[in-house]
């Protein structure tokens, strides 16, 4: 069992079970944005597809990971990289998404500009997804 994992989980105040674990240490393994299908076929020797959608389901519940949008439709996740004492934050940095390698990860050094939107218009979550080559493929 991988230490790190144990202790994330924990700290969510989530109980350790072989399939979060798996799931979670695949995301830090990765440090990328995984869909369902890609956890699904990393992982499904061990795990159902039901199995590993509760699991990201409660990830999602448990603020532990959040959505990431790309340009394919399909909706990712990534790890929260937040302490989990933190009462709120927020997942509103950019995205990219390497053309080379298919890949979409967080970065989240950069913040979203601020957006003012007319009277009656209310922001409930905002996203912003660069497309370029990321720095592994461009060396």
């Amino acid at each position: 069992m991988s230490t790190k994992s144990a202790k994330i989980l924990k700290d969510h105040q989530l109980r350790v079970t072989s399939c979060r674990r798996d799931v979670l240490d695949t995301f830090l393994h990765k440090n990328i944005a995984l869909s369902h299908s890609d956890l699904e076929e990393k992982l499904k020797e061990n795990f159902d597809r039901v199995t590993i959608y509760r699991t990201l389901k409660t990830f999602l519940d448990s603020d532990l990971i959040h959505k990431v949008l790309d340009d394919t439709g399909v909706t990712k996740y990534a790890l929260c990289h937040h302490d989990a004492a933190e009462d709120h934050h927020d997942h509103e940095h950019v995205h990219f998404k390497c053309d080379v390698c298919g890949q979409t990860q967080c970065i989240a050094e950069t913040s979203l500009p601020q957006i003012n939107l007319p009277d009656g218009f209310i922001i409930k979550e905002k996203s912003l997804l660069v497309q370029g080559t990321c720095n592994k493929c461009s060396n």
